[in-house]
C-alpha cells in the first residue's frame, strides 16, 4: 500500500510544487521591481484565489466521482463524469469573463492599498481573467485523471505549463519591460498551453485504454451525461464543496485584506510568509490527492480493509512530513525570504513573524489529508460543516482578541491574525478526524 500511495503521491507532489510556481515566479520577478509590485501581485493573486478556489469542486468532485467509478469498473460513468465536469467548467468560465468589470469594481472595497498598488493589481486582473476557460478546464481534466489513478499525466501538464510561464514572464518583464502586464500575459498563455496538452492526453487515453474502446462521443452520450438526475447528484456533492471552498477563499481573502488595512509593508510581509504555507500545502496535497484516488477506488470496490490501511498510512506520511518541514523552515526560513525579494525592510519586518511559519505544518497537515480522504469518499457534508466551524472560530478569535487588546499596534494586530489562522487550520483537521469511522469506513461495507 505504501508503494501505491507513493506512486500516486510523488507525481502529485511534483505537480503541486510546479502549481505554486505560477504565483511564486510572478512574486519573484516583481519582487525585484518594488514593494508596490509585491503588494499588487499579492492582491491580484488573491483575487483569482477568491474566484478559482470557489470552483475547486470542478477538480475535487470530479476526482471523487471518477475514483468511485473506477473502483466499480463503471467506465461509461467515468466518461460521463468527464463530459459533465468540462461542460460546467466552460459555462462558469464564460460567465466570469462576462462579469469581469463588475468583479473589478469590488476590489477597492475588499482590499486596501495605495492607488498605485491597486492600479497594478487591476492591470494584472484584466489580463489574467482571460485564462478562465483554460484554468477551469484544467481543473476538470486534472480531477478526472486523478480519479482514474493516473497522477503522472497532470504532472507532465503542470511541468510544461510552468516552464512556459517562467519563460514568457521573464521574456515579457525582463527583456520587453512590459511590467505587471507581461507577468499576467505569460500566465494566460501558459494556461492555454496546459489546456491544449490536457486535451491531447485525454484523446490519447480514451483511444488507447481498452476499457473505453466501445465508447464514442455521440450526441446521446452527451445527453445522458447532462441529464438532470445525474447533474443533480453532481451538484449536490459539489454544492457542499463549493460552500466549503467559499469559506476557504473567504479566510484567505480576509487575511490579505486585513494585512492591507494594517500597512503596505505588512501586506508585503504576509504575502511572503504565506508562500511558506503555499509550499507546504502543495506538498501535503500530493498525499491528499493520493487519498482521493485510493479512498474513492476502495469505496467503489467495497474493500474496507484496504480503505482503512490507506487512511492510516496517509496519516503517518503526514506526520513525518510535518517534522521535516518544521525543521526546514527553522533552518532555512530566512534564506527562503531572499528568494522572493531583495527589499531589506520587508525581509527584516518578516523576521518578526517567522515563529508562525514553524507552526504551519503542525496545525495544517491533518486538514489537508482529511480533505482528500473525504473528497474521495464524496462525504462532503462533513467536510463542509467542519469548514463552517473552523471559519467561525477564525473570525471569533481574530475579532475577540483584537477587541480584548484594544490596540492599533501593527505588530500585535498581525500576530492576532496569524493566531486566528492557526486555530482555523487545527479545527479543520480535528473535526474531520473525529468522523472518519462513521463517514468513510462505513461506505465500504
Amino acid at each position: 500500500m505504501n508503494r501505491r500511495i507513493l506512486g500516486l503521491a510523488l507525481p502529485n507532489i511534483v505537480t503541486n510544487i510546479t502549481v505554486p510556481l505560477l504565483g511564486m515566479v510572478d512574486m519573484a520577478i516583481v519582487g525585484h521591481l518594488s514593494s508596490d509590485h509585491i503588494g499588487a501581485i499579492a492582491i491580484g493573486t488573491q483575487i483569482f484565489n477568491l474566484i478559482y478556489w470557489n470552483f475547486g469542486f470542478l477538480r475535487m468532485g470530479t476526482s471523487g466521482f471518477t475514483a468511485q467509478a473506477f473502483g466499480a469498473e463503471r467506465w461509461d460513468e467515468a466518461v460521463k463524469i468527464l463530459i459533465r465536469a468540462c461542460a460546467i467548467a466552460l459555462s462558469i468560465a464564460v460567465l466570469l469573463i462576462a462579469l469581469q468589470w463588475p468583479i473589478s469594481l469590488a476590489v477597492p472595497y475588499i482590499f486596501e492599498g495605495s492607488s498605485n498598488v491597486l492600479g497594478l493589481a487591476l492591470t494584472y486582473f484584466f489580463v489574467r481573467i482571460w485564462a478562465a476557460p483554460a484554468t477551469l478546464g484544467l481543473y476538470a481534466i486534472k480531477g478526472w485523471f486523478i480519479g482514474m489513478q493516473d497522477s503522472k499525466t497532470p504532472m507532465w501538464i503542470a511541468i510544461a505549463l510552468n516552464c512556459v510561464n517562467i519563460a514568457l514572464s521573464l521574456l515579457f518583464v525582463i527583456v520587453l519591460k512590459w511590467d505587471i502586464f507581461g507577468v499576467a500575459l505569460g500566465t494566460v498563455l501558459a494556461n492555454y498551453t496546459g489546456l491544449v496538452l490536457g486535451i491531447l492526453f485525454l484523446r490519447r487515453r480514451l483511444r488507447r485504454d481498452k476499457n473505453f474502446s466501445p465508447f464514442t462521443f455521440h450526441l446521446s452520450l452527451f445527453k445522458e451525461a447532462l441529464h438532470w438526475d445525474e447533474m443533480r447528484r453532481f451538484f449536490k456533492v459539489n454544492g457542499d464543496i463549493f460552500l466549503r471552498t467559499l469559506c476557504l477563499s473567504g479566510v484567505f481573502t480576509f487575511i490579505t485584506a486585513a494585512s492591507s488595512h494594517i500597512s503596505d509593508q505588512i501586506l508585503a510581509v504576509d504575502a511572503l510568509l504565506l508562500q511558506f504555507f503555499t509550499l507546504f500545502s502543495y506538498i501535503m496535497d500530493g498525499f491528499a490527492y493520493a487519498g482521493e484516488s485510493l479512498v474513492g477506488r476502495h469505496i467503489g470496490a467495497k474493500q474496507q480493509r484496504h480503505l482503512k490501511l490507506a487512511v492510516r498510512l496517509l496519516i503517518m506520511w503526514g506526520m513525518a512530513l510535518t517534522v521535516v518541514f518544521t525543521g526546514l523552515y527553522a533552518a532555512f526560513g530566512n534564506q527562503f525570504l531572499h528568494i522572493f525579494t531583495d527589499q531589506q525592510d520587508v525581509i527584516a519586518a518578516a523576521g518578526n513573524y517567522m515563529t508562525w511559519v514553524l507552526v504551519i505544518p503542525v496545525c495544517g497537515f491533518a486538514a489537508f489529508l482529511f480533505d482528500g480522504i473525504f473528497i474521495g469518499a464524496t462525504a462532503t457534508r462533513t467536510m463542509r460543516n467542519a469548514m463552517f466551524v473552523a471559519t467561525a472560530a477564525f473570525f471569533a478569535v481574530y475579532y475577540g482578541l483584537k477587541y480584548y487588546y484594544g490596540t492599533d499596534d501593527e505588530h500585535v494586530w498581525n500576530n492576532i491574525l496569524w493566531m486566528a489562522f492557526m486555530v482555523y487550520l487545527t479545527l479543520r483537521g480535528l473535526l474531520q478526524g473525529l468522523r472518519v469511522r462513521k463517514d468513510i469506513y462505513s461506505q465500504a461495507i
